[in-house]
Formats: C-alpha cells, sequence, structure tokens
C-alpha cells in the first residue's frame, strides 16, 4: 500500500474493512482523506457491502491531523466540509453502519474519526485522547460535541484541558468504546458488531445525537463556569482553553449542528493564533532534540543497559533511581554509610508511594519497582553495571575520587556519567584513563518528575556512549539534549544571567516581589527570587563563584544581598526563611523586614537608584531580566556548546519553565526581532555596564535582519533573527 492511502477490502461475510495507511502513525493527511471519501462513497454504493469496518494498518489506528500541513488547506475550503458535509452527513448519516477497530493509537483527529463510527472496538492498551490544545488549537472534526456525549461532560472536559490520553481498557470503562478485545480478534470483532448492529442485535447510536450522558442546562452551566475559571488559574496568558470551553457550551445549548459549525470556525481562527504558532514549533523542536548530526544518523546502534548504578543517595541520586526502576532497569544506589543509604532509600520509597497516592501507580507494581532497587556501600556490585551515574555533591576533589574509583572497579564498557550541573567534565575525569567513556548526564529536579534530561559530551566522549544514553532517555520518558562541555554546559548557562539581571534591578530601586509578580504573569513557574528561595542560597552561591570565574567579563558582580541573608541564617525554603518567608506547609508569604537587608546592600554597595529603572514597565523589566538570557543563548550556539536554537527553546521550557504558548526562549526573541533584542541590550550596556553587552553573534544576527528587512518592502525583521539562520528545524 502506498503511502498516506486508504485501502478497501470486502470480505465474504459483507463487512467493507477500510483500513488507513500513513507511516509512522496514520495521520490524516489531505490524500488519506481525499482516499477516505472515495472508500465510503464506494462502501456505500456496492450492494454487497452491509457494514463497514475502520482501522489503521500496522497496530496503530490513527495519530491525528498531520500537523506539518497547517496552512496548507485549500483556501476556497467550506468551513465544516469535513467534519459536517463528509464526517456527519455521509458517515454518521449513512444507512450503513460503521465500526471502529482501534489498536496502537487513536489520538486527535484519529479519535474524532471512530467518534463519528456507530460504535468502536478497541485492545485494552490503546491510547485515545484528543491532545490538540497542547498544540494551541481546538478539535476541529467534532470533538468538542461527540466527546460529550459519549463519556459525559466533567470526564469530557478532563480529556480536552488536559490533553491526557487514556487507555483502551479505561475507555470502555467510561463509555467512549464500547468493547475490549485482543489484537489479533480485533478487525473480526468489529466486523461481528458491525453485522449486529445491522440485524438490530446492537444498538445503532449516532452520537451526535445522544443526551442521555449529558446534565442538565443549569448543572452544564456550573459545570462550564467553573471549567473557565480552572483554565484562566491554569493558564492565563491563552485563549484557546475556552475557546474550546465555549465550542462546548454551544452544542449543548444550542443543538450539536451549530456546536459543530462553531467548532469549524473557531478552530480556524486558533491555527492561526500565535500561541499555536508557538506550541507548534515546540511540539516539533521536542522531536528534533534526539537528532544529532554525525551522530544518530551514522549506523550505531545502541547497547542494552541492564543494570544501573547511582552514586549518592540524596534527592537527586534518590529521584535518579526512581525514574530508572519506574521504568524496569535494575538499580544499585550506593552510600557511605548505612544512614545515609537507609535516607536514600527511603526516598526513593516515598517517590514512589507518591505515584500511589495520586493513583498514577498500583501498591502491586510499587513493590515490584522497589524491589529493582538495592543498596551498597562499596563498588564490589558495580562491576557488571552498564551505567554508574554520579549523583554526590558539586564538590570537584570528591567528583575526581568517585571517578577514579569507578574505573577500577566497573568494566570497561560501562558508562561512566556524573549528574553536575556546572563543573567542566575534563575535570571530573581528569584522575582517570576513561575520557571516552565519561558523560554529563545532567538530569533536573525532581529528577522523578522533570521532563529534560541534557547530555553532555567532552571532545573525548565516544559517541556510542551518547547514542546509548540517548536510547536511555527514550526508556526513561525523558526528552533529551545534547550540548558540549563548558561550565553550566547548556541549560544552567543559558539561564546564569537571569538571577543576576534580577539582583541587579532590586539593588537599583526595584521591588524584589513586584519583579517576582511580573516574572510570574509573563509565564514563568516562579519568580526569580522565589526560584532562589527554592534551590537554596548555598547552591547559589556556589554556582554564582563558578560563573564568576568562568565568564567574568560578563557577571553582574554584586552578591552582597545574597551575603548578607546567609550571613543571618536566611539561606532559603529550607531554612524557612530567603526573600519570602514560609508556614509549616512551605507557604511562601512576602517578608515585610526584607526591605532593611536590601537597604544595606545598597548602601554598602554603593548604589543609587536609577531613574530609569524606577520608570519601569512590566515588558521592560520581562526584557531586562530575560534578554541577557537570550544573549548567553546566543553565545552557546555561537561555541558549539548546542547545534540548535531549537534545543535552547526545549531546554528553556522543560528544564527552566519558560512558557512553552511562547515557543521557548529563542523563538521568543525570534518574534521579538534579533535587532531590537541587541538594541535594547546595547542601552543598557552603555548605562550600566558590561553584563548587557550583546555579543558578536547577536550582533550579526541584527545586521542582517537590518539589511533583509530594508531589501524586503513590509518585511519583518523577525523572519531574519536566530531560528531562520541556526541549523533548526525541517518540518
Amino acid at each position: 500500500m502506498a503511502k498516506g492511502t486508504t485501502a478497501m477490502e470486502v470480505r465474504a461475510d459483507g463487512v467493507a474493512v477500510i483500513t488507513i495507511s500513513n507511516p509512522p502513525v496514520n495521520a490524516l493527511s489531505f490524500d488519506v482523506i481525499a482516499c477516505l471519501q472515495r472508500n465510503y462513497a464506494e462502501a456505500l454504493s456496492r450492494s454487497d457491502v452491509k457494514a463497514i469496518v475502520l482501522t489503521g494498518a500496522k497496530g496503530r489506528f490513527c495519530g491525528g491531523f498531520d500537523i506539518t500541513a497547517f496552512g496548507k488547506k485549500p483556501k476556497n475550503e467550506k468551513p465544516g466540509s469535513m467534519s459536517i458535509d463528509f464526517l456527519s452527513d455521509i458517515v454518521e448519516d449513512a444507512r450503513k453502519p460503521s465500526v471502529a477497530a482501534i489498536d496502537g493509537i487513536a489520538l486527535g483527529g484519529g479519535l474524532e474519526l471512530a467518534m463519528v463510527c456507530h460504535a468502536r472496538i478497541s485492545t485494552p492498551s490503546a491510547q485515545l485522547g484528543l491532545p490538540e490544545l497542547q498544540l494551541g488549537i481546538i478539535p476541529g472534526l467534532g470533538g468538542t460535541q461527540r466527546l460529550p456525549r459519549l463519556v459525559g461532560l466533567q470526564k469530557a472536559l478532563e480529556m480536552l484541558l488536559t490533553s491526557k490520553a487514556i487507555k483502551g481498557r479505561d475507555a470502555h470503562e467510561v463509555g467512549l468504546v464500547d468493547a475490549i478485545t485482543s489484537a489479533n480478534e480485533l478487525v473480526n470483532t468489529a466486523c461481528s458488531w458491525a453485522l449486529e448492529i445491522v440485524e438490530n442485535r446492537r444498538p445503532w447510536f449516532k452520537c451526535l445525537y445522544r443526551t442521555d450522558r449529558l446534565p442538565d442546562l443549569v448543572e452544564v452551566k456550573d459545570v462550564l463556569k467553573f471549567a473557565r475559571v480552572q483554565a484562566k488559574k491554569k493558564a492565563p496568558n491563552v485563549q484557546h482553553p475556552i475557546v474550546c470551553i465555549d465550542v462546548i457550551e454551544e452544542g449543548i445549548v444550542c443543538g450539536p449542528r451549530v456546536g459543530l459549525m462553531k467548532e469549524a470556525l473557531s478552530a480556524k481562527v486558533v491555527e492561526q493564533s500565535e500561541t499555536s504558532k508557538c506550541l507548534r514549533h515546540f511540539f516539533f523542536a521536542q522531536r528534533a532534540t534526539s537528532k544529532i548530526p554525525n551522530i544518530t544518523n551514522i549506523g550505531l546502534t545502541p547497547r542494552k543497559i541492564k543494570k544501573a548504578a547511582i552514586v549518592g543517595g540524596g534527592l537527586m541520586g534518590s529521584g535518579i533511581a526512581t525514574v530508572l526502576i519506574l521504568n524496569n532497569f535494575k538499580v544499585i544506589l550506593k552510600e557511605i554509610n548505612e544512614q545515609f543509604l537507609s535516607a536514600g532509600i527511603n526516598r526513593v520509597k516515598g517517590n514512589l508511594q507518591s505515584f500511589v497516592r495520586k493513583g498514577q501507580l498500583t501498591k502491586e507494581d510499587c513493590e515490584k519497582k522497589f524491589s529493582l532497587l538495592s543498596g551498597v556501600l562499596d563498588y564490589e556490585q558495580f562491576r557488571d553495571a552498564d551505567l554508574v551515574i554520579e549523583a554526590v555533591i558539586e564538590d570537584i576533589l570528591l567528583k575526581q575520587q568517585i571517578f577514579s574509583d569507578l574505573e577500577k572497579y566497573c568494566h570497561h564498557n560501562c558508562i561512566l556519567a556524573t549528574n553536575t550541573s556546572t563543573i567542566d567534565l575534563n575535570l571530573i575525569g581528569q584522575k582517570t584513563g576513561s575520557q571516552d567513556r565519561i558523560v554529563g548526564a545532567h538530569f533536573f529536579s525532581p529528577a522523578h518528575v522533570m521532563p529534560l534530561l541534557e547530555i553532555v559530551r567532552t571532545h573525548q566522549t565516544s559517541l556510542q556512549a551518547i547514542v546509548d544514553l540517548l536510547d536511555v532517555a527514550k526508556k526513561i520518558q525523558k526528552t533529551p539534549i545534547v550540548a558540549g562541555n563548558c561550565t553550566g554546559f547548556a541549560v544552567n548557562r543559558m539561564f546564569f544571567p537571569y538571577g543576576q539581571a534580577a539582583s541587579f534591578l532590586v539593588d537599583y530601586g526595584l521591588d524584589v516581589y513586584h519583579i517576582d509578580n511580573v516574572i510570574t504573569q509573563f509565564g514563568m513557574p516562579m519568580g526569580p527570587f522565589r526560584l532562589a528561595d527554592l534551590v537554596g542560597f548555598g547552591v547559589a552561591t556556589a554556582t554564582r563563584k563558578q560563573y564568576f570565574q568562568s565568564y567574568p567579563e560578563r557577571c553582574y558582580k554584586s552578591m552582597l544581598l545574597l551575603q548578607i541573608l546567609l550571613e543571618d541564617n536566611r539561606t532559603g525554603e529550607s531554612s524557612r526563611k530567603g526573600f519570602y518567608i514560609y508556614d509549616d506547609k512551605r507557604k511562601a508569604s512576602q517578608d515585610p523586614d526584607l526591605i532593611k537587608y536590601i537597604e544595606k546592600a545598597r548602601n554598602m554597595g554603593g548604589v543609587t537608584q536609577g531613574p530609569k529603572l524606577m520608570k519601569l514597565s512590566d515588558s521592560d523589566i520581562v526584557e531586562i531580566i530575560l534578554f541577557p538570557v537570550v544573549n548567553e543563548a546566543c553565545r552557546v550556539l555561537d561555541e558549539g556548546i548546542s547545534l540548535k536554537a531549537s534545543d535552547l527553546d526545549v531546554a528553556s521550557i522543560m528544564g527552566m519553565g519558560f512558557p512553552s504558548y511562547r515557543g521557548g526562549v529563542m523563538f521568543w526573541a525570534d518574534s521579538l526581532s534579533a535587532k531590537y533584542v541587541y538594541d535594547r541590550l546595547e542601552a543598557w550596556s552603555k548605562d550600566y555596564g558590561q553584563f548587557f553587552k550583546p555579543c558578536e553573534y547577536l550582533a550579526a544576527r541584527a545586521r542582517q535582519g537590518a539589511s533583509l528587512a530594508a531589501k524586503v518592502d513590509g518585511a519583518k525583521s523577525r523572519l531574519y533573527g536566530f531560528t531562520v539562520h541556526l541549523p533548526c528545524l525541517v518540518y
């Protein structure tokens, strides 16, 4: 079967089996839809066809509409032509029933296609969901209308607003599918079900017109009102979740046909929004991080990692152990004494139990996972480990000793990884002869929750070790970023100016809490000062010193405020006092006493308030804090520490909490234009020093943008910024 087609086979029992084939996920391209329409026209006209079964090739039903085709739709396409004219009027209203046979995935438009059918048969492990909102769009093929009628309004809102898929067995429980069967019996069961509908031994449901799962209108209004409040609270800067709720309400209040038309019109509008463009960029960028030129395309096969070992059972080590055993790796956890080892193992147990409490793991599964972990006090059991991850404190001498010991005990193919967040890997491996297998495996805290894994390579690291770690990342469901070796690597180095710029603003007269509020309103999960409290001032001070040593010419030198706070035993959230004060539940509150520490730091530093800075708008504050991050990211690219801007977008979102609906820090900067970023930084550098001085890489992009924009009438300089001139994505 050719790519991007459907094929129809009429069985002896009179069932026409239509199979979607568009590898790898059987997406609904325009070619597939055209073929599907032809197949249906033929099946409905043939006298030897009694019923239709719709399925997908190679164990996958349909992964939804091909989003690479967004913007390529025919300009004269009538709104609702697919969802109303074809799916509703031809498929759902046909005189011959259709049954969907679902295996693998039925996502987005794939699930919408299945819901148009008169019954759905699924395998237990199939994934069914409508993840459109994570792409900044809403379902456009009837999903907003049919899902509430099948599973009820509350469950439909949960599935839509979280973009989370459910498994076939759960879909059966909530009414989304009608029966569960094995993959081997799937098509036969669906065919039998279809014939039983024809023979009136099964009900013939057109789910668009079902109302038995919908509450009365008063309850509908209350449920949707609450959903709007929650959506605005979770994502105040985006509109598409509210649009989705409005479309659902329209269909329930005014009727499903009206709802379908509103859905079609609204889907077209949100598809063209900046939010959708940003979220789609992030979607593709995520999938591009594991494609590394001259590494993943040269035919290397990942080696099997059967057993992993972790040195250090603190918060990071126990979190890494947790994520490994959750994904069925055998793990050895080493500590220096029984007390520390017991504490580390108990942390892992606590992490697992948190998944049980959330319903994400059964007690039985929890026990099975926990049995994969064993604790040791020496290196004897490291001899057959395939991967070791060192996760001790950021002490160079200690790490050097550990790697020297690992070289003695581990077999010669064992990967020796460090979880360091800032220390140069060449220093860590300095006392070994195994530089070819030393690699960074930088997890983000908490390691069993945060989705990013930064893989750091030196010039000596073998390509095989990188390929092996990329495979581990895939198996533990982390998004990998491959970075070069330097202080801070790609992610932390890019963001080291973030807190420094915030400190600069406070020194020059701005309020700590106002800065944090502005940054959270922009979309960061917390402001730089709340983040400093969470990380702890000890860590913040130590990492700042490393950056001062490595990049002295572009650091904002003042550390007086942190030092003064530390002298008064204010160390951050762990001591319940930092920039904020914390109650027994670690809830943060503003501290009116903070101003005396700030004034002392200002007096000691001899800083006078800058009149320009006191008049800053909220957008100015955002730019002063984040443009130095963009500037450092440009250096990271220029030095080859990161290979493409899109990797830094993913890293900023998944590692640092930059809002995904802005596309990542580089995509956001590009939307403003390289020239604008350069001009702002250059002006600040003249007023406030080298910390803001734009790098040559950024200057070159600004010149290119200005030059090209001048040649193209009406051109926006953003088109010639970072993402175009970097080796970025090929859609």
